[in-house]
């Protein structure tokens, strides 16, 4: 299928797409925090930049994407009929340097946990924070 987007029409569109501050984020933020769990944003010391950081749990949380971190058997994980070869490899990258740092933070005594934003939709996002929350605290209060 050929793309209906110009070159530039294309780049404006894919330039809107932020890394924080997404929806989905936000969503499960506000989640979590009306359930008294109170975290780092995108740490930058740890490894993989973690979305929620909770060191008091040494927990951290990735909320990604199923479209670029390819979401095993979700919907919105397709692959673009134009340019395959480049998205394949990207994702490919992707998923690869996704795996790497999850492997870092295990090694260095985080738990890390992955929400999808399939699972933040609204009408999930409360399910999805409250199971998320007592798994983060599940293995009880380090200081």
């Amino acid at each position: 299928m050929v793309d209906f987007l110009t070159p530039t029409q294309r780049s404006e569109r894919m330039s809107r797409i932020r890394g924080k501050e997404s929806q989905p984020e936000l969503a499960l933020r506000r989640v979590l925090h009306r359930l008294g769990l109170r975290y780092r944003l995108h740490a930058k010391e740890l490894p993989g930049k973690p979305d929620l950081a909770f060191p008091r749990h040494k927990a951290v949380v990735f909320v990604h994407g199923c479209f670029w971190h390819r979401h095993e058997g979700c919907n919105i994980a397709t692959t673009p009929k134009s340019n395959t070869p480049f998205w394949v490899e990207k994702f490919e990258k992707n998923v690869a340097r996704d795996s790497r740092v999850a492997a870092t933070l295990r090694d260095l005594g985080w738990r890390v946990f992955v929400v999808w934003e399939c699972e933040l939709s609204p009408s999930k996002a409360e399910a999805t924070g409250s199971a998320l929350a007592a798994m983060i605290r599940s293995a009880g209060t380090r200081h």
